[in-house]
């Protein structure tokens, strides 16, 4: 796992041990970042189940203003630090449910939901990310689940923006509108 491009390409992210957290593949993440890669330039952040941190960070290296990164293993929270160090970057890592974290959460601009698979967790995000309105007008919400997992439809002023499949993987992307 690598920083693709920006202030820290190249720079190896460290990996979990074990299989309690999955990492987004690089395909995957090459996948996302060029979709949305005229949406990062200093943008607010938000990497939900961080993981690794590795979805923040590269937003990070690509420029966007700040970046939280929330997790609530101690495993996780510990990896995302020793990453942001290792690519000499800078954001606020939170350990916490991440579901607990929306209410209170503020807006962002960017949000990725990569939950562990075969959970409710991304239903749940996307619903009280939705419910507490914390995407800022024209933002973005990227959602990473398995290719067959039906996503949900959501109210205006949010919409499905595009849904694509990379093998066993399904990105889903989210936007919100203009209020009416």
């Amino acid at each position: 796992m690598r920083v693709i491009t920006g202030t820290a390409r190249g720079r190896k992210l460290k990996e979990p041990v074990g299989m309690d957290i999955r990492p987004t593949t690089d395909a995957v993440k090459e996948a996302i970042f060029n979709t949305i890669q005229f949406d990062i330039e200093g943008r607010r952040v938000l990497d939900l189940f961080a993981g690794t941190g590795q979805l923040g960070i590269e937003a990070l290296s690509r420029g966007a203003a700040s970046a939280v990164f929330v997790d609530e293993s101690t495993a996780s929270v510990k990896l995302v630090r020793e990453n942001l160090a290792n690519c000499r970057l800078e954001g606020t890592v939170v350990q916490t449910e991440s579901i607990g974290y929306l209410s209170g959460a503020g807006k962002f601009d960017l949000i990725f939901l990569d939950p562990p698979y075969d959970t409710s967790l991304l239903d749940k995000a996307l619903q009280n990310i939705i419910l507490f309105d914390i995407v800022a007008v024209g933002g973005i919400i990227v959602c990473e689940s398995r290719r067959e997992k039906a996503m949900p439809q959501v109210a205006e002023p949010y919409r499905m923006k595009r849904e694509r499949s990379y093998g066993k993987i399904k990105l889903t992307l989210y936007e919100r509108g203009p209020d009416a």
